[in-house]
């Protein structure tokens, strides 16, 4: 049995083991392949006559399954799955899994870093004593932007799924109250610190909002001019989740004119960011390169899945399809 993961760096730059997919199988690993189809081409030449690939990032599209004639099976190495063409998979007959959960603290914790650092700039502040700015000080303390303290304060979560969730667990430790909006709710989550809402309320009543929706053609964009318009003016805006939710011009403005105090993403709307995106310009943002899923211990948990996905599949018993 031949196994490629065609896109295989980003979960295992060499501190992670394939040997348990070696195991099952002929593994070929490739640190990167195409990630549009402008590598066709490349793509179809990797896959060649495998039963088995792996895929992160590479799209894997009816043409390329069209010419993949031994293919049976395709192991996404991520929650989201919109680089298979799921509907073409299931005409063929080729089972589609994804890797659900496997990143839920890492997420969660990221999305504090970076609150945390909108609240208090940490890395600027030690910046500034490393120059001997507190040195010259005559206060026993200085700081040069506002500190904000989290307790009382609400933060708004759109998608309160397992990641959402853990966010607001986290939230309600630091004292703060919860929005949540998701299309499906679990009441049995409420409590006077939490509570469902429809998104103008979120938008309206949130000090701090959070995305961790996924991305359908009904999120793309929620997050744009008449969205942040209904936001508390200095309100913090925060995704940790997919780039494209964002219209990136109208966060850019809301920034710029300080309609927002602040916002910190850790995905942009093309990856890696391009050198024209306007939130490289604009005020008081934090990007960080997609890392909140990437912690050992996290990409770990995404091996240990994405290996036992195959081998339920091989036992006729599969688990996490996307494509039924």
């Amino acid at each position: 049995m031949k196994i490629v993961v065609l896109d295989g760096y980003t979960l295992n730059p060499g501190d992670l083991s394939w040997g348990d997919l070696e195991r099952i199988g002929s593994l070929k690993v490739y640190d990167r392949t195409a990630y549009d189809l402008s590598g066709l081409n490349m793509i179809i030449d990797r896959i060649g006559d495998a039963e088995i690939i792996f895929t992160n990032k590479t799209p894997i599209t009816r043409e390329i399954m069209d010419k993949a004639q031994n293919l049976k099976y395709i192991g996404v190495l991520a929650t989201g799955f919109n680089v298979v063409d799921v509907v073409a998979a299931k005409e063929k007959g080729i089972t589609v899994t994804n890797i659900p959960a496997y990143g839920t603290a890492a997420v969660a914790q990221l999305t504090f870093a970076l609150l945390l650092e909108l609240c208090h700039h940490v890395w600027h502040h030690s910046e500034e004593v490393m120059k001997g700015k507190w040195t010259d000080k005559q206060d026993f303390c200085f700081w040069d932007y506002p500190l904000i303290e989290l307790s009382g304060k609400t933060m708004g979560i759109i998608g309160f799924g397992k990641i959402g969730q853990a966010v607001g667990q986290i939230a309600q430790a630091f004292g703060m109250k919860v929005l949540a909006y998701d299309a499906h709710q679990n009441k049995s989550l409420e409590s006077t610190m939490l509570k469902y809402v429809e998104l103008d309320e979120l938008l309206g009543q949130s000090d701090v909002i959070s995305l961790h929706c996924p991305l359908f053609d009904s999120t793309k964009g929620i997050i744009n001019k008449n969205a942040i318009a209904k936001m508390k003016d200095k309100a913090m805006f925060l995704n940790t989740s997919r780039g494209p939710l964002i219209v990136e011009e109208d966060l850019a403005e809301a920034l710029n004119s300080g309609k927002l105090a602040g916002a910190a993403v850790d995905v942009v709307s093309q990856e890696p960011i391009k050198a024209d995106n306007p939130l490289l310009k604009a005020k008081n943002i934090i990007i960080t390169p997609h890392i909140a899923w990437a912690p050992i211990e996290s990409r770990k948990r995404l091996m240990d899945i994405a290996v036992n996905n195959l081998a339920k599949f091989l036992a006729k018993d599969p688990v996490n399809v996307v494509s039924q």
